[in-house]
């Protein structure tokens, strides 16, 4: 049984786009990096995707970016740490990332 998310967390899930060199390669073969709350499970990503973008996604892929610990002067402290989804969209469907001018 599948559990439906009402609009407003739908849209809090997706953060951002990550846009490195690295993924805009991975654009032409129709896989997107975003940044994603990091207690959202594969599930409602797809979901969330599939509602903000009107897509349909074939396969998500999730990661936790490690902490990075930052030092200013003496003291120590973590760089917010985030989940990084990886979306394989199906061939016959695109998102536009980039404005056309």
């Amino acid at each position: 049984m599948t559990k439906h998310y009402n609009n407003n967390q739908l849209l809090n899930i997706i953060k951002h786009p990550i846009i490195t060199d690295k993924t805009t390669k991975g654009i032409e073969n129709n896989t997107y990096v975003f940044s994603v709350d990091k207690h959202a499970n594969k599930n409602m990503i797809k979901e969330a995707m599939e509602y903000i973008f009107n897509v349909k996604i074939e396969r998500v892929n999730t990661l936790k970016q490690p902490k990075k610990t930052k030092t200013i002067g003496k003291f120590r402290g973590h760089v917010s740490q985030h989940k990084k989804a990886i979306i394989k969209l199906y061939s016959n469907y695109r998102i536009n990332l980039f404005e056309e001018l």
